[in-house]
């Protein structure tokens, strides 16, 4: 079997899903409950970060304790689930996904959203079809991608078949294509490229210190794809 030319690892939330606005509602729906002020997106751009825990020390200017997180991170998912349903991909996302496949290369999804809520959603969208693997998280929420990047390319490496194309899918020749820091360090874990997209969690200015590209389109993002995997 061939190496393809380039393989995309797409982020979900953020990225090819749309969901900035369900994400602020929760934010501000999940302080009110407990008692934080509310917060815009231009100050959750500048604030946000991985590990989860993170962003709530840099609000409160402590760590919160195990105890409160569990409460944290309960209500965000909570109001979360109600904003959700708004949502739909990201501009153009439908189209780049069909032309990525169509052109014979492959294309797969990891997500650090559930596994078990991320299937319906992408079924739901009717895009299934177009990736040869779709992973949500399993375990707790909250922590870094790096290790869940580790499983997704070794299962990729042993099983990508059908859909998107078959072939051996190598870290030199990915592109990890998402809207968090943590996302280009989750490629630099296993060796691949990363290209990150404003339209989701972080600022420019915080992406850029990943020290990977940045665009303001999936469009560029998939052109910058094929460039820098070749």
């Amino acid at each position: 079997m061939g190496t393809h030319a380039t393989h995309i690892v797409w982020d979900w939330n953020g990225t090819l899903f749309h969901d900035t606005e369900a994400v602020m509602g929760a934010t501000n729906a999940a302080f009110a409950e407990l008692g934080l002020p509310s917060i815009t997106l231009e100050r959750y751009r500048e604030l946000y970060c991985v590990p989860v825990p993170r962003f709530y020390e840099r609000l409160l200017g402590r760590l919160p304790t195990d105890a409160e997180w569990l409460v944290m991170d309960e209500a965000f998912h909570r109001h979360y689930a109600v904003h959700r349903p708004a949502c739909g991909l990201a501009e153009g996302a439908e189209r780049l996904l069909e032309s990525w496949q169509q052109a014979g290369r492959s294309q797969s999804i990891l997500s650090m959203y559930g596994h078990d809520e991320l299937m319906p959603l992408v079924r739901g969208f009717g895009i299934e079809a177009r990736f040869v693997r779709v992973d949500g998280r399993t375990g707790p929420s909250g922590g870094s991608k790096s290790e869940h990047m580790v499983r997704h390319l070794a299962a990729l490496a042993t099983g990508a078949s059908g859909n998107g194309g078959a072939g051996r899918i190598a870290p030199d020749r990915t592109v990890v294509i998402g809207d968090a820091v943590d996302d280009a360090v989750a490629a630099r874990h296993v060796g691949a490229h990363a290209v990150l997209y404003t339209g989701g969690s972080h600022s420019r200015a915080s992406l850029a210190a990943a020290g990977v590209p940045v665009v303001d389109t999936l469009t560029e993002a998939v052109e910058l794809a094929e460039e820098i995997a070749a």
